[in-house]
């Protein structure tokens, strides 16, 4: 009997960057997004709509799939793991200050000062959510129209046209950066990254890890038996080993 996939053993040399769940919240994500794109796609290019057709269900299909785009990122809180990811991304270090600094002024990022997650994924990671309840809340007001004056639903459509325009260009570039790194994609398939990649990519990912709780029997111990230093590789190989999921 071949043992179930919860049971087997982590790959040599490799640590865990995400779990299940926040696989699953960003695969959903990536395909409510791209059925989103496609229908717009399909409704404001007239060669692709006269290949599609059917105009009224691809405004159905365009509309419900843009409602349902939040659904994921809320059940997606119910793990711990995606709770203390999201807080990372929504929190700028100071060395995400520096990164940023050098991304502006020599047009490179510079890996040694990323964490987790470095400056571009978190301004990337803010863009998409506040993009995505503007697109929602402007999608609404054109969905009903009758419940808005007319000057709300004229400044709600040229909103969401352009923010359409700017979301497809930034997508364009994040979909650009993971096809240039593998190991990255490999991360968002398998929930795992080598543990070079890591170390290489982003070398401060266990500053930003949350202290482990110690139990009272650890508090009690003499101040002899002091943990290693923070800066000190694990034992057994990675960030995954210091309590980061």
């Amino acid at each position: 009997m071949t043992p179930r996939r919860r049971d087997r053993p982590a790959p040599a040399g490799t640590v865990r960057r995400f779990t299940r769940a926040e696989t699953w919240v960003h695969r959903s994500l990536a395909w409510l997004m791209g059925v989103c794109a496609f229908t717009a796609a399909a409704l404001y290019l007239p060669p692709l709509a006269e290949i599609v057709g059917r105009r009224r269900l691809v405004v159905t299909v365009h509309e419900w799939s843009g409602i349902l785009l939040p659904v994921p990122l809320v059940l997606g809180l119910v793990s711990r793991a995606y709770r203390a990811d999201t807080s990372r991304l929504g929190r700028f270090f100071p060395h995400d200050w520096t990164w940023l600094r050098i991304a502006v002024r020599r047009r490179r990022r510079d890996s040694r000062y990323a964490g987790k997650f470095n400056a571009g994924q978190k301004l990337y990671a803010a863009f998409a959510v506040g993009a995505i309840l503007i697109m929602i809340g402007t999608g609404l007001i054109m969905w009903f129209p009758r419940l808005s004056p007319l000057v709300w639903r004229t400044g709600a459509t040229f909103v969401h046209d352009w923010l359409a325009l700017l979301i497809a260009a930034v997508i364009g570039g994040h979909v650009w950066l993971a096809a240039s790194d593998p190991e990255a994609r490999r991360g968002l398939r398998t929930g795992r990254v080598s543990h070079w990649w890591a170390r290489r990519e982003h070398p401060l990912w266990r500053i930003e890890a949350p202290a482990p709780r110690t139990s009272t029997r650890a508090r009690s111990a003499p101040r002899s038996e002091a943990p290693s230093a923070p800066d000190a590789p694990p034992a057994s190989g990675g960030p995954d080993d210091a309590g980061i999921r």
